[in-house]
């Protein structure tokens, strides 16, 4: 059995999708959707900039599902790709959003709608300046969850956003409490690397925009999904979708639980993961985490093709 990955924030680059929308006319068309729905041309941001248009969060969000969703549907409809051997599809944080519209639970434009109004709640929750995010390299996580807890005993916030990975966790917090463990890993020569983000994500920091997105999540129909979703809060399948809905605003200040989202995969003797949206960050962190699988990347027509005729075999 199989498992379809959906990429997050991060892995957005200007240009990206531009081949499809050269040489499909169902790509052009969900772009045309996209920016109706959004009343702006999202397409000229994702197709041809400018960087600092695309890097906003209320644009990345919807712009990377608008992506993943196009290979999708090429895959699907233009190359008559077979998902049935497919058990899984995961979505790393607004890939779960992807994940949902692949998977028959959500509607592309109500998706692309809750993703914009999503990445403007998560922007506004936080002034600008006042949180950070930091990459920690090469440790354990328990080990980190123990460094967080010397600094932060009772004021401020510094909490795991994202377990991405063995040896890869992202740390989510107020600047301060954050620049705090920055020193206290440099003093245990732990590698830490601070991450270009416009707020901290996947934090208590982070309540105020789910609060903001909750009536708006709510009010959007959600179907049972087509295949089943590994949810980022609780590592676990999910299809109820009244438990989808509960989960999404819960998944703004949480931790996305990655790492275990792929151990839950290979429990399952899931032994192809395929990452379908720009750039192979997913995939990446696959490798990390589990040994001898297959791991592919779609991003382009060749990588359609190749795709295609591997399944065949």
């Amino acid at each position: 059995m199989n498992a379809l990955l959906f990429p997050g924030q991060g892995s957005q680059i200007v240009g990206m999708g531009s081949e499809l929308y050269n040489n499909f006319t169902l790509v052009k068309k969900i772009f045309d959707l996209a920016d109706q729905k959004l009343n702006f041309p999202i397409s000229k941001i994702i197709l041809s900039g400018p960087e600092n248009d695309l890097q906003l969060t209320e644009n990345t969000q919807p712009a990377i599902l608008t992506v993943s969703y196009s290979i999708y549907r090429v895959l699907k409809d233009e190359f008559n790709f077979n998902f049935e051997n497919f058990k899984y599809f995961a979505g790393h944080s607004l890939g779960e959003y992807s994940a949902l519209v692949c998977s028959n639970s959500l509607n592309f434009s109500d998706a692309i709608y809750l993703l914009n109004q999503r990445g403007k709640a998560m922007q506004d929750a936080v002034p600008v300046g006042a949180g950070k995010m930091l990459a920690v390299l090469g440790t354990e996580i328990n080990i980190i969850k123990e460094l967080i807890n010397e600094i932060t005993p009772s004021n401020g916030v510094c909490e795991i956003a994202n377990d991405n990975a063995i040896g890869q966790v992202i740390v989510s917090g107020n600047k301060e409490n954050i620049e705090l463990l920055q020193t206290l890993l440099k003093k245990k020569k732990i590698k830490s690397i601070p991450l270009k983000v416009s707020a901290p994500f996947h934090c208590k920091l982070m309540i105020k925009a789910a609060e903001n997105m909750r009536d708006k999540i709510n009010n959007i129909k959600f179907s049972t999904p087509s295949f089943q979703i590994i949810n980022n809060v609780t590592a676990e399948p999910i299809s109820e979708p009244d438990k989808i809905k509960t989960l999404l605003i819960k998944q703004i200040f949480s931790t996305v639980r990655w790492r275990e989202s792929i151990l839950k995969m290979a429990e399952d003797k899931i032994k192809d993961y395929v990452e379908i949206g720009p750039g192979k960050v997913l995939t990446g962190m696959v490798k990390r985490t589990i040994k001898d699988v297959n791991c592919f990347s779609i991003n382009s027509i060749a990588d359609i093709k190749n795709i295609v005729n591997e399944f065949k075999k």
